[in-house]
């Protein structure tokens, strides 16, 4: 089989194996099995949390106020690509860059500062996006707009949803990253061996009661 992984997925593949002896980790591992399964039984695996609702719900708005704070002018890109390892679907694609849009849940929960920024997992998912449309940079945008009510439930602190009246300078965090061939490389070959993998647990499923 040969399994295309998500972009978004890179950060649970990419995770150092603690055996010396095996290069996959437990986190990669369980991925993989996750998704030979989905293939091999037909069915596909969705997040579904009020934090990824709100990210869906609030795209359009948090790209808007990120033109508003950089005077930009970008759109929602549509158009997904992949190659012989990876695919992806960035936000936006400015021509010079690629731009990912995160809507952060919550005012306390919005990284304030570049340093504020946990990027462990989606530096990879940026580095797959670059892989894929051939850009030298590629920015994480957090942003920080007013969640929906209706994903509020039970929330008391409305203070923290309720955001709009903020300076919008204050709302939009980024960080850059620049393209670099080996860690592509490094990602080539760690679904090289992902593929391996997936192979040998497909089999392991296909003849568990032969």
């Amino acid at each position: 089989m040969n399994l295309i992984i998500r972009c978004s997925s890179l950060g649970k593949i990419m995770t150092n194996s603690r055996s010396k002896s095996d290069p996959l980790s437990k986190t990669c591992k369980s991925e993989i099995e996750n998704l030979v399964k989905q293939e091999l039984f037909g069915y596909k695996t969705f997040i579904d949390n009020k934090y990824v609702n709100k990210g869906i719900q609030v795209e359009d708005e948090s790209i808007k106020l990120y033109n508003e704070v950089f005077f930009t002018d970008y759109k929602k890109n549509t158009k997904r690509l992949k190659n012989d390892w990876i695919t992806g679907e960035c936000d936006i694609n400015t021509g010079e860059k690629i731009i990912d849009i995160k809507s952060s849940w919550s005012a306390e929960t919005f990284p304030a500062t570049e340093d504020d920024i946990d990027a462990s997992d989606y530096e990879w998912q940026l580095r797959g996006y670059m892989m894929l449309y051939k850009k030298q940079f590629s920015e994480l945008a957090y942003c920080l707009v007013d969640t929906p009510d209706k994903l509020l439930g039970y929330e008391q602190n409305l203070n923290i949803h309720k955001v709009s009246h903020i300076d919008p300078d204050y709302r939009v965090t980024t960080k850059m990253f620049e393209r670099d061939l080996d860690i592509e490389n490094q990602i080539v070959e760690r679904v090289e061996l992902c593929n391996e993998y997936a192979i040998k647990y497909k089999s392991k499923i296909i003849n568990k009661n032969k």
